[in-house]
């Protein structure tokens, strides 16, 4: 009589770190992807940094999680997702998902408050402040890391180039003239500063990426972005341009 060998149970054996005062994450991620896929898992907690050690030292490994399947090493969490044929996110791959996401929440809390306001979602004011809110989500990123966010700047700013501390400045331009111009008040001040920085990065962005024809990253949304500068980057400060005009010449 022959076994079914799809219907025998699978068993898989996890040492992850499970310490007093630390819980490796990815150990919970490579027990639930486990269990996902239908393994009993035998999960070996590693309590102390001397046990951890010594499992490295034994394993020759560098790192936990390890799993083990049938008796054979699989490895750590992203191992375990490239066995089961799972995507592998690389840090340093070029992703516009937090441009996507800054864009998104823009353009929901633009359209709830202009339900709030006028009863629907779509009019024009909800256009004003998806540009507006996006201005302040952005520079809000960027100030999350000043320093890095102006290191990366100064890789392709044309007036940063010239003088440093711009690159610090824009930032805080960028959040006061978005904050000024969700409220409608001080036009006078929000709009020349738009104007100006939106004016200076479209002109540095084109000549960087459209005439040197450099291939980077933009600092749009902090200094750890994996963004490539290009078109998006465009975009903003061609859109902050456009926002800054309509507030100049729109109808009152």
């Amino acid at each position: 009589m022959m076994t079914n060998q799809a219907a025998l149970p699978r068993h898989a054996v996890l040492y992850r770190m499970v310490m007093p005062d630390h819980t490796c994450p990815y150990g919970l991620k490579a027990l639930h992807l486990l269990k996902r896929k239908g393994y009993t898992v035998d999960d070996r907690w590693l309590t102390t940094r001397a046990a951890t050690d010594a499992f490295k030292a034994e394993h020759g490994v560098k790192t936990t999680p390890q799993t083990f399947i049938d008796g054979q090493r699989i490895g750590g969490n992203d191992d375990l997702r490239r066995h089961f044929g799972l995507k592998v996110t690389d840090p340093d791959a070029v992703s516009y998902v937090p441009v996507l996401a800054v864009f998104a929440a823009a353009g929901a809390l633009a359209m709830a408050v202009s339900q709030a306001v006028w009863g629907t979602p779509l009019t024009l004011g909800a256009a004003e402040w998806f540009v507006s809110f996006a201005m302040v989500i952005l520079a809000m990123l960027k100030l999350q890391d000043l320093d890095r966010f102006a290191t990366m700047f100064l890789g392709y700013d044309l007036l940063a180039k010239r003088w440093l501390p711009y690159a610090s400045l824009y930032p805080f331009l960028e959040f006061g003239a978005g904050t000024l111009m969700s409220a409608r008040a001080l036009n006078w001040l929000s709009i020349p500063v738009a104007l100006f920085i939106g004016t200076i990065g479209a002109v540095s962005v084109f000549y960087a990426v459209y005439v040197q024809k450099r291939d980077i990253k933009c600092a749009c949304v902090g200094g750890s972005s994996r963004v490539p500068l290009g078109f998006v980057s465009l975009s903003e400060n061609l859109a902050m341009i456009a926002m800054a005009l309509w507030m100049l010449f729109r109808p009152m």
